[in-house]
């Protein structure tokens, strides 16, 4: 297989270990918590330290794998999180169980934009949306494909295969990244931001564990506030520190770039509906149809088998249209078709919900790869590393808000309703208005240059007026 083949499937690899993961116990819960003597609402602690420990420590992936080399950072972030998948399997108690998860996300922290970093270093510019749309599709099927998963092995094993399966994975990742990955560095490395870092973690982790229990009942309203509050404090405390220094830990003078500003800010308001969908989704499945986790799981996975198909169409769609139409036009479809889920009732055949994830599934995929790779079409190749550091961010700081967004949407609904219980009638309302936010990114990325991108989807540039000025 050619090199610029398999390290995007290296890449992919442990991507996907690391985002099913991060959804895979969601179905396991009861039985993990009545193994290890404690209560499943105390187990959602689990959950919420693998987030916090990614939004704290993917600021620094950058710098370290510019100090250190991007093959060692990235084989030793696969290393670390193996050892932490280790850990939560040999777990007696809830104390060692968060310990390792926070071990996990240590790991799936540098995991993920250290790949990205690999690949935009490693593979040439007019490969990288083919290389992208590989290393996209582990985002969109871990999240799907967790949850049945996660309940196939509790029902028919036990849950700690959900961890130690993680090993074999992980060692050939290791194997396959010593013998193909090139180990690029920076020979100049800059000074390491510790004050930023520390800024920038405590924001994100507040904004990003705040909203992912936003909605939830899991903490009280004014703790999840407070959280919010303090997080939003400290990352302007961070945008004055990032001023007065010239190496910041996060970059966001990034942002004065048209294509990575379209990418990050686009793509954060893209996400936040699109996050939204794995899970209400399920909820919409088991709690108001009636379903399996298992049955509901096998429903959700058409998205997965949807943007599968993409990745071999991915390349040739944005040679014939070209950035900026995709990203528009699509934005729009996708919406249409997350919003399509409202229509779900008891009434509606499990093959037209197939059929609606399925198609729905290829769009998503193509805006996420088409979102992923404009945001490199500007940045310089010394400030990459920051790039990548800074789109993780907005990841998951989109994701934590979908989660959040979809929730308040259920709860005001059967708030405004008075029934105590949730039921079917409670989830479209959701599923529009997470659609509509989704379908709002189309006007970010209609600001965009229409020859934004034309290198990386290998196209002729289109004639350009005298009058055309690109946005700034």
């Amino acid at each position: 297989m050619p090199r610029d083949r398999i390290v995007p499937l290296i890449i992919a690899v442990a991507l996907f270990m690391e985002n099913m993961d991060s959804t895979v116990i969601a179905t396991s819960l009861p039985a993990i918590a009545a193994d290890i003597g404690t209560n499943p609402l105390a187990l959602k602690l689990a959950v919420t330290s693998y987030l916090l420990s990614l939004a704290v420590f993917i600021p620094a992936s950058g710098w370290t794998a510019d100090r250190f080399g991007a093959r060692t950072v990235f084989r030793a972030a696969i290393a670390v999180f193996v050892i932490g998948s280790i850990g939560c399997a040999i777990s007696n108690s809830l104390t060692d169980f968060v310990v390792a998860r926070i071990v996990q996300g240590m790991g799936g922290a540098m995991m993920t934009p250290v790949g990205r970093l690999v690949l935009v270093r490693s593979i040439p510019r007019r490969e990288l949306v083919n290389a992208m749309a590989w290393v996209t599709t582990p985002a969109l099927i871990g999240p799907v494909l967790g949850p049945p998963v996660g309940g196939f092995i509790t029902t028919y094993a036990t849950w700690h295969w959900i961890f130690v399966i993680n090993v074999p994975v992980g060692l050939l990742g290791i194997a396959l990244a010593t013998r193909y990955i090139e180990d690029i560095r920076v020979q100049d490395h800059e000074r390491f931001d510790t004050i930023g870092m520390v800024l920038a973690g405590l924001g994100i982790a507040g904004i990003a564990f705040g909203a992912s229990v936003l909605g939830l009942n899991f903490l009280p309203w004014t703790v999840t506030a407070a959280l919010i509050g303090l997080g939003c404090i400290f990352l302007f405390a961070y945008c004055r520190h990032a001023r007065r220094v010239s190496t910041p830990a996060l970059d966001l003078t990034l942002f004065r770039l048209p294509t990575f500003r379209a990418g990050v800010l686009g793509g954060f308001i893209f996400r936040i509906g699109i996050g939204a969908l794995p899970f209400l989704l399920p909820l919409l499945l088991q709690v108001g149809l009636g379903m399996t986790p298992f049955q509901s799981g096998l429903i959700t996975f058409a998205s997965a088998l949807g943007s599968m198909g993409m990745k071999m169409a991915a390349a040739a769609v944005l040679r014939r249209f070209g950035f900026r139409t995709v990203l528009v036009g699509n934005a729009l479809i996708s919406a249409a078709f997350l919003g399509a889920c409202a229509t779900f009732t008891h009434q509606t055949p499990v093959a037209a919900m197939v059929a609606l994830l399925l198609v729905g599934g290829f769009f998503r995929s193509l805006e996420f790869t088409s979102i992923n790779t404009i945001a490199y079409d500007e940045v310089e190749p010394e400030r990459i590393s920051r790039a990548t550091s800074l789109v993780s961010v907005g990841q998951q700081l989109a994701i934590s808000a979908g989660v959040a967004f979809g929730a308040l949407a259920v709860e005001l609904t059967v708030y405004v309703k008075g029934q105590g219980a949730l039921g079917a009638s409670d989830f479209p309302p959701a599923f529009v208005a997470v659609a509509v936010i989704s379908a709002l990114s189309a006007l970010i990325f209609a600001r965009l240059h229409p020859n934004a991108g034309e290198e990386l989807a290998d196209r002729a540039p289109a004639p350009t007026e005298p009058s055309d000025q690109r946005v700034v």
